[in-house]
């Protein structure tokens, strides 16, 4: 029998992993910079962890997640990174060690929805989370983070979407005017924006069918509903951001799709590549009442996700020119064993080096060694076992010299330096943009 990867699970495979490496490191490094750190949780969560935090109403838990039960126990697999990195900062009591926590997180996601471009059913997030600093400066700076990575990432037309969620007074207050609003135009909605809107009429508002958008076009802005500290904290957002000249633009029927957001909210998009219709790179907000809704203190925090498959598929396809290493060529039973010492001596040397040791003809491993990009080859037969030498040659420059074994590694490590800061872009720019 023939199996096949799980309709939406994709096998990543090497030849593609470049893009995703340039992608992670770019972010590792972009989030570093502002003192971000790795925390990694399970994949595999209590249920009723993304129940009480994503909320009972949303799609997510409504209908996406996977489900299972083990010794009485239902257990989720995790469909968003936020709850668990919660928990994890509640269990672990680390608001008792410091006043403000920054985390990142990298892996994979699981949501039992309808594959298509860009989303699967199991997908790859990096997300950011901020626990302990209330105000609209730690939002700014997230949101500036987030637009200058894609930036820095060369992926052009972006756009900054914001709005505000207000907190518990304001959301009250405007749901049940949003609810009256619908109501009157409930005959016009979809099917499934009616089963929703007595239990969360905002779901209507994230809503993508044609009929709930256009139902949605005069709906109140719940911006017009902030009490006097959520329009204080929304301008001062505002004022902070043009400060750092990051280009916005408010949306109201931005509410995404979870329960806990409070206050800010925001998602960076992108028309370019080919993203689709579906032009949001990544997003996130305030959630100054989850860490307390999850057993924890009342402690402020905001955060983001992104999607890794959706930024690839904005990504200019620029390919990067192959890291510089040494291919060992070794003609011969006793040439095997000096290559592999020599192999070994480059690694040791934190240089990679490729070892063919399977016996074939000199001409087939240079072959061998072109069509992996190999910068040095190593070339060790009869003749250089007899003088003790080994025969290195530079497939860019077309050039061959032969250099003691002892001092082949050595040798090679100077080389590959040279050939790699040959190849190293010019230093980035004053502004920081990561390149």
């Amino acid at each position: 029998m023939r199996f096949r990867a799980v309709k939406g699970m994709n096998d990543i495979l090497p030849d593609e992993m470049e893009r995703w490496h340039r992608l992670e490191g770019a972010f590792r490094r972009a989030v570093g910079l502002h003192g971000y750190q790795e925390a990694r949780v399970p994949v595999v969560e209590p249920t009723g962890l993304f129940v009480r935090s994503i909320g009972e109403t949303t799609d997510v838990v409504d209908k996406e997640m996977y489900t299972f039960e083990r010794h009485s126990e239902s257990l989720t697999l995790r469909p968003e990174g936020t709850a668990g990195t919660v928990r994890a900062y509640v269990e672990h009591a680390i608001h008792a060690r410091e006043p403000v926590t920054r985390w990142y997180y990298i892996g994979p996601m699981f949501r039992a929805e309808r594959p298509q471009r860009g989303r699967y059913r199991q997908f790859y997030q990096a997300g950011c989370e901020l626990f302990g600093d209330p105000g609209p400066t730690a939002d700014a700076e997230m949101i500036d983070m987030l637009h200058g990575l894609f930036r820095g990432l060369g992926i052009p037309e972006l756009c900054v979407a914001i709005n505000s969620m207000g907190g518990p007074e304001t959301r009250t207050r405007y749901q049940a005017e949003l609810l009256e609003y619908f109501r009157a135009r409930a005959s016009s909605l979809s099917e499934h924006a009616r089963g929703r809107l007595e239990a969360n009429p905002l779901r209507i508002l994230d809503s993508k069918d044609p009929r709930d958008i256009q139902a949605s076009e005069e709906a109140p802005r719940l911006v017009d509903y902030l009490t006097h500290e959520d329009r204080d904290h929304w301008d001062n957002l505002l004022q902070a951001l043009g400060s750092l000249g990051v280009p916005y633009q408010v949306d109201p029927r931005l509410v995404r799709g979870l329960d806990y957001y409070t206050r800010t909210l925001f998602e960076v998009r992108s028309d370019f590549g080919q993203v689709g219709s579906q032009n949001a790179l990544g997003g996130g907000g305030r959630y100054d009442g989850l860490v307390a809704e999850l057993g924890g203190p009342s402690v402020p925090a905001i955060g983001f996700a992104l999607g890794l498959e959706r930024i690839l598929l904005a990504l200019p396809e620029k390919r990067p020119d192959p890291e510089p290493f040494c291919f060992l060529a070794p003609v011969g039973p006793a040439a095997q064993k000096t290559a592999l010492r020599l192999a070994r001596e480059i690694r040791r040397l934190g240089q990679r080096a490729e070892l063919d040791g399977r016996g074939r003809s000199l001409k087939a491993m240079l072959r061998r060694a072109d069509a992996l990009g190999a910068r040095l080859v190593a070339v060790i037969g009869d003749a250089e076992l007899d003088r003790d030498v080994v025969a290195i040659k530079d497939l860019a420059l077309h050039a061959q010299q032969e250099v003691p074994t002892a001092n082949v590694p050595a040798h090679v490590v100077q080389k590959l330096s040279l050939a790699r800061a040959e190849s190293r872009p010019p230093p980035p720019p004053p502004s920081g943009e990561l390149g």
